[in-house]
């Protein structure tokens, strides 16, 4: 594994473990070169997954940037990281046992929305203004109206 900090590439494995989900393997590592700590995850990865923008553009599914939009959505709200991670691995898990390789990236979006419904409704209505293209006040208010009807 390469050093994050200075590029070596013979780094060491101090400490090993599962996640509390079980879901990856956390390891502590170590630069002898530069004497810097990091850690990485290492989980099992069942086939490569194609996102189908909507506008037909192809591009490799990016767990970094599910978990950044969730993130986003989520910043300022006292939502625990684990639980962030929790929801992206569901998410992955749940695209990859379809047993398709070519995810829309609507369906993606449906997932997150369902996740972050029953998390928060904050974060909720934040990932929907984007997923769904809010473009004037009046269009949360009649996103936030249809919530309370549910």
């Amino acid at each position: 594994m390469r050093c994050p900090f200075c590029g070596h590439d013979d780094t060491q494995v101090k400490d090993s473990r599962p996640t509390e989900d079980n879901n990856a393997i956390r390891r502590r590592r170590y630069c002898p070169s530069c004497q810097s700590r990091f850690t990485t995850f290492e989980r099992v990865q069942l086939r490569e997954l194609t996102v189908i923008k909507r506008h037909g553009q192809r591009s490799p599914f990016d767990r970094d940037k599910l978990t950044r939009s969730i993130r986003i959505a989520c910043r300022k709200r006292g939502i625990d990281e684990e639980r962030i991670e929790q929801i992206v691995n569901g998410i992955q898990r749940q695209l990859e046992s379809t047993g398709e390789t070519e995810i829309q990236s609507a369906q993606i979006g449906e997932l997150v929305m369902k996740a972050l419904q029953s998390l928060d409704q904050v974060a909720y209505v934040r990932f929907a203004s984007v997923y769904k293209n809010f473009r004037e006040i009046k269009d949360f208010g009649e996103f936030v109206e249809k919530l309370g009807g549910e």
